[in-house]
């Protein structure tokens, strides 16, 4: 299998990695983080003007027709920034949504103004008592004539706060946990009935807590009545985009421990040239490579039609990321000592960011319990 880039990923890896090189230093994160929304509205537009927001979108739309791995591309560049852009809201969940079971009308409606920086899309489906259970839905969507009418509560909506159309799930027929009856619904941020509570979440990033009462969604907003396969497709997809903007965010624990060990001097010199430090330096390097060859693998096993193999690949990918990403921050932070914990380094903002994308969709533990019965990452055949 051919591994190497083309020449059309390749001019993108390099504009977005300039983009993130200049505009997106440590300092330069703080700055955005302090702005009203808690993000920078320059760096949005510019991603719009580059064709990021239109990324996975077919051309005829705007897009810029890219699949998983031009995903994997920008992703990883945007972990080593650190971007607090609700990107990953915005073009891989609910654009995934959008482009997966969106109609055509309403694509057509919707994602030019997603790719113009326009429209900022949420997907609400956590609710306090599901953790990492997609089919553990209590939202309930009420048939009202051609209308539904939504009722409960979400909870860790990504950029839920900023967004201005929110796809919420609702269980249209069913017990707690059943696999169907769950419906998917575009709902207006201002919709009569939706309330927001926004709030930063530990790794400099937003999320909110919303409430349905009574809100009323009909006509093409009712985007699906079976919506559970359409929904761990696209989680499937955005875990791995997780487990690339994973493998940047360790890039750069490994660079800028390794550089802190050729600067940092004790008893006249380098500790870096201890032996010990640099077999644990390597030890880093052995786990960020892990990684990234299993960030590959999701990329993909991303695009696998097969719910099962998808499934499989990515929880591997998963449990890989969870271990290396928690091996990086734990050695990138004992080994800068007391400054790797303070606000003012860049280390431990990192390790935040990991420790979130560890937790997202399902902990390695949670994940390898899912592969544990799917059989493992590869299945014997069945004896003839």
């Amino acid at each position: 299998m051919d591994f190497d880039l083309t020449e059309d990923q390749r001019l993108l890896k390099e504009s977005v990695d300039r983009l993130i090189a200049e505009q997106y230093g440590f300092a330069q994160r703080k700055k955005y983080a302090a702005e009203a929304p808690g993000w920078s509205t320059t760096m949005w537009d510019l991603f719009a003007e580059m064709g990021l927001l239109g990324l996975p979108f077919e051309e005829t739309l705007g897009g810029f027709g890219g699949g998983p791995v031009e995903t994997m591309i920008v992703m990883e560049t945007f972990g080593r920034g650190l971007v607090l852009e609700p990107y990953f809201a915005t073009v891989i969940l609910g654009g995934g949504l959008l482009r997966r079971g969106g109609s055509d009308s309403l694509k057509g409606a919707l994602i030019p103004k997603v790719t113009a920086g326009k429209l900022k899309l949420a997907f609400a489906h956590v609710e306090r008592q599901s953790r990492y259970n997609l089919n553990d839905v209590t939202t309930t969507a009420r048939k009202d004539g051609s209308a539904y009418v939504l009722d409960g509560a979400k909870s860790v909506v990504l950029h839920g706060d900023c967004a201005d159309k929110i796809f919420v799930t609702a269980r249209i027929a069913g017990g707690r946990r059943d696999q169907d009856g769950i419906g998917l619904f575009l709902v207006d941020a201002n919709a009569p009935g939706l309330s927001r509570r926004g709030y930063p979440t530990q790794d400099g990033l937003r999320a909110a807590e919303l409430t349905l009462t009574g809100v009323r969604v009909n006509g093409d907003h009712i985007v699906s009545e079976h919506a559970l396969p359409l929904i761990e497709h696209v989680i499937d997809e955005a875990i791995a985009a997780l487990c690339a903007e994973a493998v940047g965010t360790m890039q750069v624990m490994h660079d800028t421990t390794l550089e802190y060990l050729k600067t940092r001097k004790q008893f006249g010199r380098a500790i870096g040239s201890f032996q010990v430090l640099q077999h644990r330096s390597v030890d880093m390097l052995v786990a960020l490579e892990q990684a990234r060859s299993m960030a590959v693998f999701a990329a993909i096993m991303a695009s696998e039609d097969d719910p099962i193999e998808r499934k499989r690949g990515i929880a591997a990918a998963k449990v890989q990321i969870g271990r290396s990403g928690k091996h990086c921050g734990q050695e990138a932070i004992q080994l800068h000592g007391g400054i790797g914990m303070t606000q003012e380094y860049s280390v431990g903002h990192s390790f935040k960011r990991m420790t979130m994308i560890e937790q997202l969709y399902g902990s390695a533990d949670d994940h390898l319990a899912v592969l544990a019965k799917m059989g493992g990452l590869f299945t014997r055949p069945k004896a003839a």
